[in-house]
């Protein structure tokens, strides 16, 4: 690990055999894989950390007032002589990636910060102190706090009395003893101090297979993009975590073996967040190899599926890597159906990724379970759908030979299944959303061409019936014209859920951003969902999510012109409207109705 300069020749290169990368692309594997590419990581790690040492180290301003950070190095070492294992613990723990990371970027001037930089680069510090109290060691080694929080990592939080917004603390081990000291209190590193917060852990067996986790609500850099103070879980949250991750665990083992054989190599800390309503938000990022950042909630099926897509992530941040797929191009110029956004290259690759594996759960599980409508629908819903983005992206000029490659072994796998047979009432709603999210991301990122939407307007004020052929699509915008709910999805899994339409009925209107008309449409009354639609953008023509519900309601009944412009052109639609509607009282329907007679899609 800390080898001396002169032994420099001695180290070895990381490499990952193609049978290896093959079996990635595919979401194979097994565990092997990844514990090469966790192998990778630590080198990185400890690469990124020796050269921001070095870096910091020069200059007293950036680490005082505290001692030097090279005591911290000297402490890992004499850690590392005492108890090789306690060190590695600390080095694998997923924020010291994120740490360096970010350290890295602020004395760059990259990022900023609430915190002077010596706290950031103190951590290092709480890095050895971790390491020295897992080893036994005796020492003593001085620490910066986040106010009146010290973290140590993988151990827990000490809380002190200080007021000031960052200070000098102690801590000390003693033959398996330790304690954070400041001027007026010793914390005991131990849970039956009251000022000791250690991090909890779930430990998840379900068919002989274990799963351990840490539940890290403490450590200052968990978060995705900056330090973020600690939010701790009461006994009885942790408790539910519990209870629906043993259930997600439960899950994937009995569903997806494969996946269940290979996750515990690569997923060690999950950050707990908040539930948001109908909804389940996770996170991850390259810097932090083996951390999710998840919401919670009660639902472990839910849960399952989203510890597979962190996973994946987790799989193909770390391959990224030692892997180049694609060229350094940060265009947002891509439709990617799991944002409302659109997304460079690198985050569709990641989205085909993550969702690839999404699929690979849904597509087990409604095979084991027929009768689960919701499993069902999103199988139905992400195999389609990262099936398309992954066609629109797979010849792409800024892929490498190694990124052809690895969307070939996942279109291998995922091809085959979009025939597969989905129970009719499933595959009918997925498709539907798949149409609104669609219809929605035009209507607020496409911009027609001024010269083609005054060529329309003319000819509609000229009473010219002649047909228009409409040009490829524009490069879209990255700012979006109008806000975009998708409250429908929602309310579709509440429809297909166990609950039914009696969950529709009872918490649809709890949805945020959901309509009567929404409320309508999914409950199957179309010509009633068409009349709110109607009436919402007679208050509001230009709204994304009237424009598409009404396009979605009119091909529900009868379809038409009017429905397919409104569903396969709606920037255009509101484009025509917003320049005719100052002189002409016309409709958002009416102008549909003109350019689905007559007007000619190329694409």
């Amino acid at each position: 690990m800390l080898a001396p300069e002169d032994n420099a020749s001695a180290l070895t290169r990381h490499h990952l055999s193609w049978t290896d990368f093959d079996a990635l692309a595919r979401g194979l594997g097994g565990p092997e894989p990844i514990s090469r590419l966790r192998a990778a990581e630590r080198s990185r790690r400890l690469l990124l950390m020796r050269a921001l040492l070095d870096e910091t180290t020069e200059s007293e301003e950036m680490f005082r007032p505290l001692p030097s950070p090279g005591v911290a190095w000297d402490l890992l070492a004499r850690a590392q002589h005492a108890a090789a294992g306690a060190v590695e613990k600390v080095l694998a723990h997923p924020y010291v990636g994120s740490w360096v990371g970010y350290t890295t970027r602020l004395y760059r001037h990259d990022v900023s910060s609430d915190f002077p930089l010596w706290v950031h680069v103190g951590y290092v510090r709480c890095l050895a102190a971790a390491a020295a109290i897992l080893a036994g060691i005796v020492f003593e080694i001085e620490v910066p706090a986040w106010g009146r929080y010290v973290a140590l990592p993988t151990l827990g939080m000490a809380e002190l009395s200080t007021d000031d917004s960052c200070a000098v603390v102690v801590v000390r081990g003693h033959h398996g003893c330790a304690e954070v000291v400041d001027r007026h209190l010793r914390v005991h590193v131990h849970h039956t101090d009251p000022r000791w917060h250690p991090i909890r852990e779930v430990d998840l067996i379900a068919a002989g297979r274990r799963l351990a986790l840490r539940l890290d609500d403490v450590d200052p850099y968990r978060g995705l993009y900056k330090p973020q103070p600690s939010s701790r879980l009461t006994t009885a949250e942790v408790e539910s975590w519990r209870t629906v991750l043993e259930g997600a665990w439960r899950l994937l083992v009995t569903h997806l073996p494969a996946v269940a054989e290979a996750l515990p190599a690569g997923l060690e800390s999950v950050v707990p967040e908040p539930a948001v309503p109908f909804r389940l938000p996770t996170a991850s990022t390259g810097e932090a190899f083996g951390s999710a950042i998840v919401s919670y909630s009660r639902d472990p099926t839910a849960m399952a599926a989203a510890l597979v897509h962190e996973f994946q992530h987790i799989r193909l941040g770390s391959l990224l890597h030692l892997v180049r797929l694609h060229q350094d191009d940060r265009r947002e110029r891509f439709y990617a159906p799991w944002r409302d956004d659109p997304r460079p290259l690198g985050g569709v690759i990641h989205g085909v990724y993550a969702f690839f594996g999404v699929a690979t759960f849904w597509r087990a599980l409604s095979r084991a379970e027929p009768e689960n409508l919701l499993a069902a629908f999103e199988f139905a819903l992400w195999r389609r759908r990262t099936w398309r983005t992954l066609l629109a992206v797979h010849r792409d000029d800024a892929l490498t030979p190694a990124g052809r490659r690895f969307l070939a072994g996942i279109a291998e796998r995922l091809g085959p299944w979009q025939t597969e047979p989905v129970a009719p009432e499933a595959l009918l709603w997925a498709n539907r959303a798949i149409t609104d999210h669609y219809a929605g991301w035009r209507i607020r990122h496409l911009r027609p061409d001024p010269d083609l939407v005054t060529e329309l307007v003319g000819a509609w004020r000229n009473g010219s019936p002649r047909v228009i052929a409409l040009p490829p699509d524009s490069v879209p915008n990255a700012v979006p014209d109008g806000r975009w709910p998708d409250a429908r999805a929602d309310l579709i899994r509440l429809r297909l859920s166990e609950g039914g339409t009696e969950a529709l009925h009872t918490q649809g209107p709890l949805v945020p951003g959901a309509t009567s008309a929404d409320l309508a449409f999914v409950a199957g009354e179309t010509a009633g969902a068409a009349v709110r639609y109607r009436a919402e953008l007679a208050a509001d023509p230009d709204s994304p999510s009237a424009l598409a519900g009404l396009g979605l309601a009119l091909t529900a009944r009868t379809g038409g012109p009017s429905s397919r412009a409104l569903v396969h052109r709606p920037e255009l639609v509101r484009a025509v409207h917003r320049s005719l509607r100052p002189s002409t009282a016309v409709s958002v329907e009416t102008v549909a109705e003109w350019i689905g007679r007559f007007v000619l899609d190329r694409r």
